[in-house]
């Protein structure tokens, strides 16, 4: 049986709750969650808690959520807490103030096989490159972020129908498993860490921008059909079309459906008869499965052309 660790989880939205719970149902104790202040959220600016929160909150788990991680008053809390371990999934970068503090030290959690992917996006990096796999790792933090010691991986495979958002659950579950496992060995002092690997090509997930989400239909089906799927459900793929008169309608695209077979200009729309929109790349075409107009639901594309019908030679996509 696993000894028994005492731990300070930190972490803040969905994706890190699972690996918390994992935790608060493991043989080691919980006794502090550290996550992001409340925020103003919605037209009506209430306070909205971070997930985390909610998570602790209901399991009865005591909450810190400095504004600041430097600050004394944070650090002298921790002090008092005397945890052996804090573990990190999907939070700030810390001081070495805090990440050093653990007798265990800090252990984080990453959604990539590091070293490729190191960044804040990097589910939606790897589906965007048309990656076949990815994984998770726990390592130690020190300065550098996602460059501390490895401590365990683990491989999926990316689905050509996968996109962020699927390959976000799968990672979010067994992410927490494989963090158990670590802080298992850590406890039973079977943990081996080794340093991140020298390789040649090194492939980033920067935070993502929203001039990273306009779709450039001039590039292959393949190439735009992952970028779509990518960034789906979040933050969302978007195009801006223009009719003759000039009026324009953004549209983010959630889903669609690969069609080599087809020449339609770059860019140009085509409404069949079977109220299918498919717009041109270089090699190919996209039908659009799933959009959302500004200031409407997301709804399949066959739906939204019956209240908003879009005629070929009409609109146009400007990129």
């Amino acid at each position: 049986m696993s000894k028994s660790l005492k731990i300070v989880y930190m972490g803040t939205p969905e994706f890190a709750v699972a690996t918390l719970d994992a935790l608060v149902q493991s043989s080691h104790k919980v006794i502090a969650v550290v996550t992001t202040p409340d925020k103003p959220a919605n037209r009506g600016l209430k306070l909205q808690s971070s997930a985390v929160k909610e998570y602790a909150v209901q399991h009865n788990l005591p909450v810190l959520q400095p504004d600041k991680l430097k600050s004394e008053d944070f650090i002298n809390e921790l002090k008092k807490i005397n945890a052996d371990l804090f573990v990190v999934v999907a939070f700030r970068m810390l001081p070495e103030v805090v990440w050093s503090m653990p007798k265990h030290g800090t252990i984080n959690l990453h959604a990539s096989l590091l070293p490729q992917y190191r960044g804040a996006a990097p589910i939606n990096w790897a589906v965007i490159n048309g990656e076949r796999e990815t994984g998770i790792t726990t390592f130690f933090i020190t300065h550098q972020i996602d460059t501390g010691d490895i401590l365990m991986q683990e491989k999926i495979t990316i689905e050509e129908e996968d996109n962020a958002g699927t390959v976000h659950d799968k990672l979010m579950t067994s992410g927490a498993a494989l963090v158990v496992k670590t802080v298992d060995a850590i406890a039973n002092e079977t943990i081996k860490a080794i340093q991140q690997p020298t390789v040649g090509e090194l492939k980033h997930a920067p935070k993502i921008f929203r001039e990273d989400c306009e779709i450039d239909w001039s590039k292959p089906v393949d190439e735009v059909y992952n970028s779509i799927r990518g960034l789906s459900p979040y933050p969302g793929a978007y195009t801006v079309l223009q009719n003759e008169e000039g009026e324009k309608l953004t549209l983010k695209i959630f889903s669609t459906k690969k069609h080599i077979d087809l020449v339609i200009p770059v860019g140009e729309l085509l409404i069949s008869g079977k109220n299918e929109t498919l717009i041109g790349c270089e090699d190919g075409a996209l039908e659009v499965i799933e959009l959302q107009a500004e200031g409407r639901k997301r709804m399949k594309a066959a739906d939204f052309l019956r209240g908003f019908p879009l005629s070929a030679g009409t609109w146009k996509t400007i990129f």
